[in-house]
């Protein structure tokens, strides 16, 4: 890892984003973790000196501007941009309210389109790499009952990964995803399960996916780190599943 990298993370203030601003830091990389929490990010950033903050509204016209000169007023450059923010909400077709449908397309879709737009100067002079973080859940041809939205979005970002990729390979850029599957991030109770609805949940899960177990944070922090290495550089357009196999079986 060049100890030069300067590294954009959304969603930076728990579960993937965190580990991924602590793999970034700990490969000698500069890291500005964005969410809308300071307390989070604090946290994501505490015994990091390399790791810097921002705390703002990714969905808020004025967000990719305010990201993009944080960065580059920190580190003078951006050469990853991980596109990590994402918020769900369960429901069938007959309960989907338009706040929570518009809230989940504003998070996990526009927000990408426009920091990732932002972003592309930059991008094209470091040769940089984005990464788009979906979902293993929204893979192949597989359905989703009750979280239809927010697998739609997640689809959606795949196929703007693939679009990317070939639309910004002259600039230099690199365009790649990664798609989790089910990951230990809290999420559920965060969402508002309980502990033990939520322990449960990954339980019957674990049970489920071939690997034997529910994935970590780490786990897929790991593989981001190694789409953006520089000997990972014919690697363009792919969306890569963390899954332990779940989305195959």
């Amino acid at each position: 890892m060049n100890t030069a990298q300067s590294v954009v993370i959304t969603g930076g203030g728990t579960g993937i984003g965190r580990a991924t601003a602590h793999a970034f830091a700990s490969a000698g990389a500069r890291v500005l973790v964005v969410g809308r929490s300071e307390e989070t990010l604090a946290e994501t950033a505490a015994g990091h000196d390399t790791i810097v903050t921002l705390a703002v509204d990714i969905t808020e016209p004025d967000a990719p501007e305010s990201i993009v000169d944080r960065a580059l007023g920190a580190f003078g450059r951006v050469d990853v941009l991980v596109n990590n923010a994402a918020v769900g909400g369960f429901g069938g077709l007959a309960d989907l309210d338009p706040a929570m449908v518009g809230a989940q397309f504003d998070t996990n879709l526009l927000a990408p389109v426009f920091l990732t737009q932002r972003a592309l100067d930059a991008l094209a002079e470091s040769g940089g790499t984005v990464v788009n973080v979906g979902t293993a859940g929204a893979l192949g041809l597989r359905s989703w009952v009750d979280n239809a939205i927010y697998g739609a979005g997640k689809a959606a970002l795949d196929f703007l990964t693939r679009s990317w990729a070939v639309e910004l390979a002259p600039r230099g850029i690199r365009v790649v995803g990664v798609a989790p599957g089910v990951i230990n991030t809290g999420v559920g109770v965060r969402a508002g399960m309980s502990q033990e609805a939520y322990d449960g949940f990954l339980a019957h899960m674990g049970s489920r996916i071939p690997a034997g177990r529910v994935g970590t944070p780490e786990d897929v922090a790991w593989w981001i780190l190694q789409l953006v290495r520089p000997e990972a550089r014919y690697v363009n357009g792919t969306v890569l599943a963390v899954d332990g196999a779940l989305s195959i079986t």
